[in-house]
């Protein structure tokens, strides 16, 4: 709908009063506070890359064009290349939240009147020439994912690194982290917002209540083996501090941030054998978790209550194919029998 007058604001200053408002939606518990942070950060680098000083309503699609290419290929700090300190680009991830965040941006934009019509419906830069924004697979194959979670088993029980000061062994913290988002699926925001005292037994069985999206809260129960490890970690961390805040802590004693998850993640697959190595980001891992669960037959609203949906029909954008999955359930058919062998 075309406002009736047009407020001719820089992109600065656009941008400053829609963190503002996300600021103030995150204060009245109507947006989580890991989407405001990625709001923010993505509407900073939009305005950085399309001229704080230019007025809003004067981009055109063309100009957005440009703005999504130049964050495509802008370095990812958080992601490192085959050779030491090279930078790689933008994830296809990344690539597709920063989209969601822009047009988030411009939507607010026309309803306030800063701009006549959203420049993002012009937009003509194809998913192909911005590398890709949807990968093919995001989730892991199982070899893969065995290979990750045995990589990350085996790492928690090797013999700390006594080169290093007692804060920088972080290998039980690294197989933790790996562990629960393979395990559980978890988004990244939840991980690093998780505390001590957000893990709890009943009758037997270790938890962990997630604090999600808009206040929602879940309790998962841990698979024996991550319970293992957490105990592990957690026995490690008191003989070190009596902090019981945060459960993932940096080597500085810091509360782990969202662009480090990243880094502990390559750090376990770098040790993973090249055969089964394949590069992944936390929300591949969340991929991988909903996948595998669902290919193994596992009841759907338990898989969703698992990744904190909704909706059951949230549950088709994580959800992968796998190689040979419908030739297995074929030979499986309920209807027909015991299952054959396949040929050899």
């Amino acid at each position: 709908m075309r406002p009736a007058e047009v407020h001719r604001v820089t992109v600065a200053e656009a941008a400053d009063r829609y963190i503002d408002m996300v600021r103030a939606k995150t204060v009245t518990g109507a947006l989580a506070p890991g989407t405001a942070e990625v709001y923010t950060r993505d509407v900073h680098t939009f305005a950085r890359l399309a001229g704080g000083d230019r007025v809003l309503d004067d981009l055109s699609g063309a100009d957005l064009d440009e703005v999504l290419l130049r964050f495509a290929s802008k370095p990812d700090g958080r992601r490192s290349g085959p050779v030491a300190g090279e930078a790689l680009p933008q994830s296809g991830a990344s690539q597709n939240r920063f989209r969601r965040s822009v047009s988030a941006f411009f939507r607010h934009a026309t309803i306030t009147g800063w701009v006549q019509l959203d420049p993002m419906r012009a937009t003509t830069v194809t998913p192909r020439q911005r590398g890709g924004l949807r990968p093919e697979r995001r989730a892991l194959t199982r070899e893969q994912a065995e290979g990750l979670l045995g990589t990350a088993q085996r790492l928690a029980k090797t013999t700390p690194d006594q080169g290093k000061r007692a804060d920088q062994r972080t290998e039980l913290r690294d197989a933790l982290i790996v562990l629960l988002l393979a395990a559980i699926g978890p988004r990244v925001s939840e991980l690093t917002r998780a505390d001590i005292e957000h893990f709890y037994v009943n009758a037997g069985v270790r938890y962990w209540r997630i604090f999600g999206k808009g206040g929602s809260t879940r309790d998962v129960p841990l698979p024996r083996e991550v319970t293992r490890v957490l105990d592990a970690y957690l026995t490690e961390r008191r003989a070190r501090t009596a902090d019981t805040g945060a459960l993932l802590l940096s080597w500085r004693g810091r509360r782990l941030a969202r662009g480090d998850v990243q880094a502990v993640i390559d750090r376990v697959l770098a040790r993973v054998d090249p055969q089964h190595r394949r590069g992944v980001t936390p929300h591949g891992l969340r991929h991988t978790t909903a996948t595998h669960l669902l290919a193994a037959a596992t009841d759907m609203d338990a898989v969703r209550r698992v990744l904190g949906h909704s909706d059951l029909s949230t549950l088709g954008r994580y959800r992968d194919d796998l190689p040979g999955e419908l030739e297995a359930a074929m030979r499986a058919h309920p209807l027909l029998g015991a299952p054959e062998d396949p040929p050899g």
